[in-house]
């Protein structure tokens, strides 16, 4: 019985853990190149050893690992997959077609996100709209006064110039990108490589990849499967509140 109410207890915990996971997207649907976050779940075996008879250790038998057996987040991971490309007619906002990602100097280091609504700094450096540093593949980009043209493999015109090149990357199969908020991600530095696939598109932006109506559909199903847990937690305390006041006594 107090298993049971350990199990619906850990349901609840990986119930809302779920919510917080959908209500994040929901509130990034409009977030320039915001990648989707998912939850995977796994089963937490409460004490998958007991202790034996002569001090040793026993494996659980099968009723009691089913009975222990908790299911509780286990992650989460990051939808590579893209948004739809919404054009906007400002020079420095720039998409990417294909798997790459913009490198960004963050006070926190080196950062990478879709989300290109660029600006031009007062110190004439390309800048995202919080003011951190685009990186090209030279580093920081200074842009001079005059038409801005972007091209296809990220290098930058301006005055007949030309004033760098975006480092364009993408991350390796298998890795699994760190979501830092403001729409930026993290690997570690070995799982980072060029994008040649990729290319610049200017004066368009990346909407987020979140579905809302599949979002909303699972933020319904989440609450009733909270809502069962947390019904279910009153009937075990019930019945444990029951065997405290009637049973314990006579013992």
């Amino acid at each position: 019985m107090s298993s049971g109410y350990y199990a619906a207890c850990a349901g609840l915990q990986a119930q809302t853990q779920a919510l917080d996971l959908i209500a994040n997207n929901l509130a990034n649907v409009n977030t320039s190149g915001y990648r989707a976050q998912q939850s995977s779940f796994q089963s937490l075996l409460a004490g998958a050893s007991l202790a034996g008879p002569s001090g040793g250790w026993m494996t659980m038998n099968p009723l009691n690992r089913a009975i222990n057996d908790f299911n509780v987040i286990g992650g989460t991971r990051t939808d590579l997959s893209a948004g739809n490309l919404q054009h906007t007619g400002n020079p420095l906002d720039l998409a990417i077609e294909g798997n790459g990602f913009f490198a960004v100097q963050t006070a926190a280091g080196t950062l990478y996100t879709r989300n290109g609504n660029f600006r031009v700094s007062t110190k004439g450096q390309l800048t995202t709209s919080e003011g951190d540093l685009v990186l090209g593949v030279a580093g920081p980009i200074a842009i001079p006064g005059g038409e801005l043209a972007v091209s296809p493999d990220g290098t930058i015109s301006a005055n007949g110039g030309v004033a760098g090149k975006l480092r364009i990357v993408e991350f390796a199969p298998g890795s699994s990108p760190a979501a830092q908020g403001n729409a930026f991600y993290s690997v570690p530095d070995a799982q980072v490589q060029p994008s040649p696939d990729s290319s610049v598109r200017q004066g368009t932006l990346e909407s987020s990849n979140v579905n809302v109506v599949q979002a909303v559909v699972s933020l319904l199903v989440v609450q009733r499967q909270a809502e069962m847990m947390e019904r279910a937690m009153s009937l075990f305390q019930s019945d444990i509140d029951h065997i405290a006041a009637n049973d314990l006594p006579k013992v």
